[in-house]
This record gives structure tokens, C-alpha cells and sequence, in this order.
């Protein structure tokens, strides 16, 4: 049996202390906020209740293996698409409905586009999925996918998503549909690399699900299988320093001035913050991208019912590469990054009544934002007044594209990328630490026993990448010995997803 330290109880870490503790290690988690959940917050006010992270539940089949009951529901739509000419186009977990529905508001040629585009999207879901997303990935990984030739073909290293859109879509609106993806991973369409198409696919193949009372469920589904398994979970317990000798670690260093022994160490913070900040000398972090785009979210309690909300919407602006040219800021022409003008607008309105009173809605209004902080591509979110004026503008926009809520509110709070970055640790509130690639941190760390879960390693940020690197980390990690001896690790998820 291993002594294993958990350094961080988001999503990823959470579910690296399941596997870990279910090999039969002992594991011990240490959490520098007063909850567990990482991104995964909620907040609640006079009977409103919000999940201020993650809103959409996919790939549902990488948690059954953990030992948790989430009794997801299915989502129709996953995601109702309104886009600037007045179409709205609500999308599907069934390929021939959502074909059905696409011809009905672009016609038979978009529809057909799309059956092409889809064909493409499997092919690099499964080579994402073989190759890449259950296992290591490095410079020497990717090597080996020339072997593959089909893989390779698939996956496309070297086009953007922005260019395999335009190859197979030539309605605009689709395009525009793509092109959100890329920001599931807080990246530009226009530089994102086309395996990303692998997500639209997992999302619309596999489904979008909601968790009844909010996705803070899952958190507290993976504390309780914690418990259950013997865990130690330390809330308010912050590690300041990742202890090594030789090359290899020995514990953590608690902000108390504690140390905690340990053979192996599990990250769930950011790896650039672990690189620099907790390792006895700064580290070269290599596979480290571009860090992702931040969000500006409204919490809205809403009086009244709004049938044209599903429960997820998105309001698409008319000239959407103006919003990823403030948000990433253009240094070859001198622009600094800024709050968007005229944003795409995302919504998430549960029709749940165990978030909101009777007779009103609780609202969560997400559109992307530059990162938090005073460099070119970031903004100083903490400016005297530029939260509650942007939130204004934000309603003002909404207003603008038929939907006037400001004399249905009960109250509006803001959330900026200040206050996830405060909330979280995550440096300038980016949502997934890193923005899209093929190639993030590793999930090994550069000394003995040290090993990086969580969205800004391998394979990414989202509920089920986060997942899927806590089981590379215990997969690698391995069961506790019985006897001096160990058994091969199970793997429970693979197939589910490939039968599909």
C-alpha cells in the first residue's frame, strides 16, 4: 500500500482518490478552499439556487466505473442554437433527428453537409479516442500516430477547426455552430486544431445530460464514495510545497508549516502553478499551450416563465470573430484584449423545481471573456465598476436579440474571471487552464512520484477529460500490492464508448 497525497479536491482530484483508494492505497486529500468541488461551485440566494461552473454533464459513461449513482437525465435539446438572422436550429443526441432538423430550418444541401461532416467527426472521435484521450501523451506518442495512417488522417495535426468547417459546411450558421466547440477547450476556432471536432461529436453522439438539483451533485457523489473508501479529505488545508529528495518526492508542506509524508503525490492544481510555485526549484513545464479564455457569468433570478429558453441556449452574434479578437487581444496589430461588445450569449435555465421558487427561473448567463490580469491579452476584472456596467451591457444585448429580462429580475450578481481566479487558484480565472491541443502537461511530473490530473494536463479541461486523467494517473499509478504482488489494472469505460 502506497501513502498518497491529493493536492486539490476538484473533479479530477476527487476521482483520482476513488481510483486510488478502490487499488487499495491510502490516500489523503488536501483542499485549500472551505469546500470540495474545485470549479464545480454553487451558489444559493433567496431560493435560487446556481451551478456556477460546469453546466452540461457529457460522456455520462466515464463515472459509471467509479462506484457512483448520478442518475443523469437526457437533454432535448442538448443545446438550442438561435443565431443573428433569427433561425434557431435545436440540436440532438439522435444523428437522424438532428439531420431531420437541420434540413428543416437550412434545407436539404446544409443537412447534407452536415451527414459529410459528421462521417469525418467519428472517424476523429475514435482516433481521439484510441490514442489519445485514455493514455500518456507526449511529443513521442504523437510520433508513433504516423504508424497509424488512418489515425493520422483522421485527427489532421496541422489544420485549425476553423478550416475543416469551412471544408465540409457551407451554411454559415453551421460553421458558426462548430466554431463554438473550440471555446469548450477556451481556445480560438480560428487556431484551435481540427480534433476538436472530436467534441461535437462525443456531446451529440453520447448526449448532453442534466444532474437533478444541479451538476454540484456530482461533487458530492465523489465525496461520499470518498468516504466510503477511507479517504481523508482536509478542506481549508492548503499545500504551499511539494517536498522531494533525490529526485523523487517525500510529502507536501501544508501552509500550517505541517509536513505531510507520502510516497506518491497526485496534483489537481494548475500545472503551471505547480511548476512554479510548488516544486523546490522552478521547472520547465513543456506541453504547456496557450491558457484559455476566461468567462463573465450573470446569475440572474428571474420572475416568470421564458418559453423560448431550452434548457441550454446560445445567442450568436452577428460578426463572431469580433468576440475572439477582444478576448484573446491581437498583438500583431496592437490590441489589447477586452470584455466582447456583442458576445455569443449562453444560457442555462433548469426546468428543476429544486433550484428555483415557484413561478420564476434561476438563470446562468455565461459569455467569454479575456483572462484576469494586466498583461496585453488580459483584463483587470477588479477596475471599479466594469462588473456591474459589463453585466448591464450584457442584458442590453440580450434585449437587442429579442430577449428583455431587466424588468423580470429579482437580482443580478456578476461573477468575473477575478473571482474564479480568487475561488479556484486557477491563474487569471481561465476555465480550462490550458487552451486546446493535442499536446498539454503531462500527466507525469519531472520528479519520481509526482503525477498531474485535472484540466489543465492531459487530455484537458471539461467534467469527463478531468475524469479521464485521474484513470490515466491510477491506471499508471497501478494497484497496491497483495502480498508483494500486484494485479493488472480493469478497465471499465473503454468499451462502453467504443460500442457506440
Amino acid at each position: 500500500m502506497s501513502r498518497i497525497v491529493v493536492v486539490g479536491a476538484g473533479v479530477g482530484g476527487l476521482a483520482a482518490a476513488v481510483r486510488l483508494a478502490s487499488a487499495g492505497h491510502e490516500v489523503t486529500v488536501h483542499e485549500r478552499a472551505a469546500e470540495v468541488g474545485g470549479k464545480l461551485g454553487r451558489y444559493e440566494r433567496d431560493g435560487f439556487l446556481f451551478d456556477t461552473g460546469p453546466s452540461l454533464l457529457t460522456l455520462p459513461q466515464v463515472f459509471t466505473d467509479l462506484g457512483i449513482d448520478l442518475d443523469p437525465e437526457p437533454l432535448d435539446p442538448v443545446v438550442r442554437h438561435v443565431f443573428p438572422d433569427g433561425s434557431t436550429l435545436d440540436s440532438s443526441s439522435d444523428p437522424a433527428v438532428f439531420t431531420e432538423r437541420i434540413a428543416d430550418a437550412f434545407g436539404a444541401a446544409a443537412a447534407a453537409d452536415w451527414t459529410r461532416f459528421w462521417h469525418r467527426a467519428e472517424r476523429i472521435w475514435a482516433a481521439s479516442w484510441r490514442s489519445v484521450l485514455q493514455r500518456e501523451v507526449s511529443p513521442a506518442t504523437l510520433a508513433r500516430l504516423s504508424w497509424r495512417v488512418r489515425d493520422l488522417a483522421a485527427i489532421a495535426p496541422g489544420r485549425s477547426l476553423r478550416a475543416l468547417g469551412r471544408h465540409y459546411l457551407r451554411d454559415r450558421r453551421l460553421r458558426m455552430l462548430l466554431d463554438r466547440y473550440a471555446t469548450y477547450t477556451g481556445t480560438d476556432p480560428r487556431r484551435a486544431p481540427a480534433a476538436l471536432a472530436a467534441i461535437p461529436y462525443a456531446e451529440l453522439a453520447f448526449g448532453g445530460w442534466y444532474l437533478p438539483g444541479g451538476l454540484r451533485v456530482l461533487a458530492s457523489a465523489l465525496v461520499a464514495r470518498c468516504t466510503a473508501l477511507g479517504v481523508t479529505i482536509h478542506t481549508g488545508s492548503a499545500v504551499t510545497a511539494i517536498r522531494t529528495a533525490e529526485g523523487r518526492v517525500t510529502g507536501v508542506e501544508l501552509s500550517s508549516g505541517a509536513g505531510v509524508p507520502a510516497d506518491l503525490v497526485v496534483s489537481d492544481v494548475d500545472a503551471a502553478t505547480l511548476y512554479r510555485d510548488l516544486l523546490p526549484s522552478p521547472a520547465r513545464l513543456s506541453g504547456l499551450a496557450d491558457r484559455s479564455l476566461a468567462g463573465f457569468v450573470l446569475l440572474l433570478g428571474v420572475r416568470g416563465e421564458t418559453p423560448q429558453l431550452a434548457h441550454h441556449t446560445v445567442f450568436f452574434p452577428r460578426y463572431y470573430d469580433a468576440e475572439f479578437d477582444a478576448v484573446f487581444g491581437d498583438p500583431a496589430h496592437g490590441r489589447r484584449a477586452r470584455p466582447p461588445s456583442d458576445p455569443a450569449v449562453f444560457i442555462t435555465r433548469a426546468h428543476d423545481p429544486a433550484v428555483h421558487p415557484p413561478g420564476a427561473e434561476a438563470w446562468f448567463v455565461l459569455v467569454n471573456a479575456p483572462r484576469h490580469g494586466t498583461g496585453f491579452g488580459a483584463v483587470d476584472w477588479r477596475r471599479p465598476g466594469l462588473a456591474s456596467s459589463y453585466g448591464e451591457h450584457i442584458l442590453a444585448v440580450l434585449a437587442r436579440r429579442g430577449l428583455d429580462v431587466r424588468d423580470r429580475l429579482a437580482f443580478m450578481e456578476t461573477r468575473t474571471p477575478a473571482d474564479l481566479a480568487d475561488a479556484t487558484g486557477a491563474p487569471g480565472g481561465a476555465i480550462y487552464g490550458t487552451a486546446g491541443g493535442l499536446l498539454r502537461p503531462a500527466n507525469r511530473g519531472p520528479v519520481q512520484g509526482l503525477y498531474l490530473v485535472g484540466g489543465s494536463a492531459h487530455p484537458g479541461g471539461g467534467l469527463p477529460m478531468v475524469t479521464l486523467s485521474a484513470k490515466i494517473v491510477a491506471d499508471r499509478i497501478g494497484p497496491a500490492p497483495v502480498d508483494g504482488i500486484g494485479s493488472a489494472p480493469t478497465d471499465g469505460i473503454g468499451p462502453a464508448l467504443t460500442d457506440r
